[in-house]
């Protein structure tokens, strides 16, 4: 008996007469730890299988090397790219000092037509390991996607949660310094204070071009030094943001003394600063907030799976999702149909189908060109297109690129299952249909879903 049948079918191993009876077809081969068997995108394949030692299986998956296996005695490696003719999808090394079996591709097919209780053992694995090796990467797929995203929206979380900690911090002293310049203001009349609010209330910002701000900025910086106002360098930024210029300070100059003028100006100062960092934090957080909304409206978190959905909504956060990567140079082009009807879908796993075509699309584009996300009614489909102008996709291969595992991207760039999956999702889970038109400066994708 070649093999035990209670043995898990997913790695199962060879018994001893097996082992013996295989070594009559192959070439045996000492492998000192650490050394390299073969190499994931090697086409020189063979079947290898552990005489002794320990073999230990790895994949890069989204720049991560993951470990799928280790093999001893007995179990064996390489019949999937034998028998399928492709890559290898992994790699293997030596752990431990190691002795191999190795046979070759023609041997090996020898073995399965002639040698039918090998063949059992060979092909049973086959079946179990694809199933499983498969389910596992299609996770490491989903979780390199998930770390992207987090990625993106650490990213863009920080920008704003930065600026917001930043003017509060500059709020708290800014507010100290006003309730001391205050208590200055007491010796002003009522009409003098009101002319300050006033002031402060019509205060607009001004849209100035950078060569007008440093002019403005020039001219006040003279009124203040010319009335003998410390700090004329400090104050002129703010008051010209707020649309204080020469005019306006002699409106000011004529109605408050000469003695009082400098603590006015300064206590002005502080006002429309506070009021500026107060908007600056309000900006910050309303960013934040708007991000964790998009989150939450991607992943449809406390919802029900299937729902229905506008779907400019699922399109529109996952762009948002991407953001740090567009706004380096990459242009939006939005041709949204608006009055397309909900439809009823699985929103989270569609989510997923935008976020793989999109970060597609960006990769080829390599972080500059145009994004052009058309949506439209075609009789009882709603369809999306996504279109990008990078290198497009070879013709040759274009019939393959939802297969599991093919990828045109280099070693540790990705599985090969991020088309495969968003076909599962759009084919399988919602009955539409997605295709694909490219060559170079224009690849459209075009998903359709049922109304």
């Amino acid at each position: 008996m070649l093999h035990d049948p209670n043995q898990m079918t997913l790695f199962p191993k060879l018994n001893d007469e097996a082992l013996e009876e295989m070594k009559q077809y192959g070439t045996e081969i000492q492998l000192n730890a650490g050394d390299v068997l073969f190499k994931e995108g090697d086409s020189n394949y063979n079947f290898h299988a552990v005489l002794n030692g320990e073999l230990e299986i790895t994949k890069q998956v989204g720049g991560e090397t993951r470990l799928l296996a280790i093999h001893r005695r007995g179990e064996f490696v390489g019949e999937l790219s034998m028998l399928t003719g492709a890559a290898y999808i992994a790699s293997a090394k030596a752990l431990t000092p190691c002795h191999v079996l190795q046979i070759e591709v023609d041997t090996f097919r020898h073995i399965l037509a002639e040698c039918s209780p090998l063949a059992d053992v060979i092909l049973t694995a086959m079946a179990g390991r694809t199933k499983d090796v498969e389910a596992q990467l299609r996770q490491q797929e989903k979780m390199a996607a998930l770390g992207k995203l987090s990625a993106g929206l650490a990213h863009e979380l920080n920008n704003p949660g930065a600026a917001a900690q930043r003017a509060a911090s500059l709020l708290r002293e800014n507010f100290q310094n006003l309730q001391s310049l205050t208590l200055q203001l007491n010796c002003l009349t009522p009409e003098q204070l009101n002319l300050l609010v006033d002031i402060q209330n019509q205060a607009t910002a001004p849209k100035l071009d950078p060569i007008t701000q440093a002019d403005k900025e020039d001219e006040v910086i003279e009124w203040l030094e010319d009335h003998d106002v410390n700090y004329a360098w400090k104050l002129a930024p703010t008051l010209v943001a707020a649309g204080i210029d020469s005019k306006k300070l002699d409106v000011i100059g004529d109605r408050i003394p000469a003695e009082f003028l400098g603590n006015v100006l300064t206590w002005l100062e502080a006002a429309l600063s506070t009021t500026g960092l107060i908007n600056d934090i309000e900006h910050s957080t309303g960013r934040i907030a708007e991000l964790v909304k998009a989150i939450k409206g991607y992943t449809y978190m406390d919802q029900a799976p299937l729902q229905e959905i506008d779907v400019h909504e699922g399109i529109e956060n996952t762009l948002l999702i991407f953001h740090c990567r567009i706004k380096k140079g990459v242009i939006v082009h939005r041709k949204y149909d608006r009055t397309l009807p909900r439809i009823n879908v699985y929103a989270s796993e569609l989510n997923q189908v935008w976020t793989n075509l999109i970060d597609n699309a960006l990769d080829a584009m390599d972080g500059k060109g145009e994004l052009t996300i058309h949506t439209y009614k075609e009789n009882n489909f709603l369809v999306v297109e996504i279109a990008d102008t990078g290198v497009g996709i070879p013709e040759a291969i274009q019939s393959r690129i939802f297969e599991p595992f093919f990828t045109t991207k280099g070693v540790g760039k990705g599985t090969g299952l991020g088309l495969e999956i968003a076909y599962r999702i759009v084919v399988n889970r919602h009955k539409g249909d997605i295709h694909v038109e490219s060559k170079p400066g224009d690849t459209r994708f075009r998903v359709r879903l049922p109304i």
